[in-house]
């Protein structure tokens, strides 16, 4: 004992030519020895720890303590030769106008290229109010890119826990090209009408973990795109936002099949949506969606509990000509419970050419709480098999006389 005091006074009072102090568990990199100040940008001293940290041959911790700390931006990238815990007790705040990047095309804060990183703790405040107002990205397919809060690539066996991303410009969690990672106890923040504000998105991954976040945004609370396996998403509370969504996909050729997709025991509350998969019509693609397993939901007051949409053409702005070429199939449905905002509870709008196959639906028990007819389900290609009770009747329309899918426009075969 006597020994490490000692040692920790002559840190104190040397002039060393390292800003780290060593701990039993490695080295410690705390951003104030780096010249990182409360309330102004500590992007230059966090970027100086950040080097130090990669390059140190035994595992070390940066630690951003408590109060506010402004950041402009960083990149902060591997390879690291030890573990890095990313330790934040404060919250890093982002200032609201976007031309105070020095990078306008990159994320507010990237990690990359990076093996055995965890972050824990701390406000990641993106102040995105302003860009809101000036998004127009629906209308302007030019429009500028807005910064993502935190931006995850070419990550690999690492943590985030117990942070929080609040008001981000664009998406809150981007995670690209990512292998063995989990999110836990993640809270995301942003009001219901903040644009393209998906909390957790995912792409070219595998083996990710989302469990026991609560996620209010006003875009998807977690969206999956291309390239994506073996994903598992547990205990997530969702609302507003809408809902938990695969696709959309279809529109590049590119992509790449997505599979092993388990969403289990989440609450929607008054989402647009529940769970989704949506694909574009006459698109390019020719990918396979399977393994679904959207299990032990619960909506209160939800839009569209759950909802396979291969039509899926937001604002028009695609080509109905042709049917969606992507194979959706192996999905299970089971243990869908509570109240939907809309008539229709289940949608199940499949592929004319490439119909939905291995659909198997149980124990469905939604209420409809709106006033706009009775509740009802919708289905198009696709022969669901049936286990325990449906409430209502899943697809019975269906099966009665083949009816058509959301009116006369769209014709089931």
């Amino acid at each position: 004992m006597e020994q490490k005091l000692i040692l920790i006074i002559l840190f104190i009072i040397s002039p060393c030519f390292t800003h780290s102090v060593k701990h039993e568990n490695g080295v410690i990199f705390d951003i104030r020895k780096y010249g990182a100040r409360p309330n102004s940008d500590i992007s230059q001293a966090l970027t100086k720890a950040w080097k130090e940290a990669i390059a140190s041959p035994k595992a070390s911790k940066i630690y951003i303590p408590r109060g506010i700390w402004m950041l402009s931006q960083v990149k902060l990238s591997g390879p690291n030769k030890a573990p890095i815990l990313l330790q934040v007790e404060g919250t890093v705040k982002a200032y609201s106008e976007v031309h105070k990047l020095p990078d306008k095309r990159a994320e507010w804060i990237t990690f990359g290229h990076i093996d055995h990183f965890t972050l824990a703790g701390g406000v990641f405040d993106g102040s995105g109010q302003a860009a809101w107002k000036s998004n127009d990205c629906k209308k302007n397919r030019n429009c500028i890119k807005l910064p993502i809060n935190l931006s995850f690539n070419f990550m690999d066996n690492s943590i985030i826990q117990d942070t929080t991303t609040k008001d981000s410009k664009n998406f809150h969690v981007k995670c690209l090209a990512c292998n063995n990672v989990t999110f836990q106890r993640l809270t995301v923040s942003a009001p219901g009408d903040s644009p393209n504000t998906d909390g957790i998105h995912l792409s070219h991954s595998s083996r990710v973990d989302i469990l026991g976040a609560r996620i209010e945004t006003g875009d998807d609370c977690i969206s999956m795109n291309s390239d994506m396996s073996h994903v598992r998403i547990r205990d997530i509370t969702c609302g507003p936002g809408h809902g938990i969504s695969v696709g959309s996909l279809g529109g590049n050729a590119a992509e790449k099949d997505v599979s092993g997709i388990y969403v289990t025991n989440c609450t929607f509350i008054r989402t647009q949506n529940g769970v989704r998969v949506k694909t574009w019509p006459s698109g390019p693609a020719t990918l396979e969606v399977s393994d679904l397993r959207f299990e032990d939901l619960v909506m209160i007051e939800a839009s569209n509990p759950v909802i396979i949409d291969q039509e899926y053409c937001p604002s028009n702005l695609c080509d109905r000509t042709k049917p969606s070429s992507i194979k959706v199939r192996k999905v299970s449905i089971k243990n869908i419970r509570g109240t939907t905002a809309k008539a229709e509870a289940i949608t199940l709008n499949c592929s004319k050419t490439k119909p939905c196959e291995d659909v198997e639906i149980g124990d469905v028990d939604l209420k409809y709480v709106g006033k706009n007819g009775r509740i009802t389900t919708k289905c198009a290609n696709v022969k669901p098999r049936f286990v325990g009770r449906q409430n209502p009747p899943v697809c019975a329309s269906h099966f009665h006389h083949h009816s058509s899918f959301l009116g006369a426009h769209h014709h089931s075969s």
